[in-house]
C-alpha cells in the first residue's frame, strides 16, 4: 500500500430526478513506475492506480482502465444522471493489490 494515499470526492448533496450532475474525484497517490531507485540503490516497487470505477446503487456508472503513463494524483470529472436517491461508490485499484474506496450519498427530491 502506498503511503499517504487519500481519495477525495465531490458529489452534490441533492439533485432533481433525472438531473445530470457533475462528479469530481482526486486521489493523492505517488504513482511509482517501478523504474526508480531509492537512496540505497534498491528499486522502488511499482505502485500505480490502474483502474477506477464508480457505481451508483450497485449499477456501474464509469469504469476506466489506466495506463502506466498516468500522472500522479489522478483527477476525474464526469457527469452522471441520478434517477433516485442513493449512494455513489468510488473504487481505485493499485498495482500492488491495494484498493481504495470512498462513497457519497445524494438525495433526489
Amino acid at each position: 500500500m502506498a503511503d499517504g494515499v487519500k481519495p477525495r470526492v465531490k458529489v452534490p448533496k441533492s439533485a432533481s430526478a433525472g438531473e445530470a450532475i457533475t462528479i469530481k474525484t482526486l486521489i493523492s497517490h505517488p504513482m511509482e513506475s517501478g523504474q526508480r531507485k531509492d537512496a540505497d540503490g534498491n528499486r522502488i516497487p511499482s505502485s500505480i492506480i490502474h483502474r477506477f470505477t464508480c457505481d451508483f446503487n450497485g449499477e456501474n456508472v464509469i469504469d476506466v482502465d489506466l495506463l502506466p503513463a498516468i500522472s500522479t494524483n489522478p483527477y476525474f470529472e464526469f457527469e452522471a444522471t441520478v434517477p433516485a436517491s442513493g449512494e455513489f461508490k468510488f473504487t481505485w485499484h493499485d498495482d500492488d493489490g491495494s484498493v481504495y474506496e470512498d462513497s457519497k450519498s445524494i438525495t433526489v427530491g
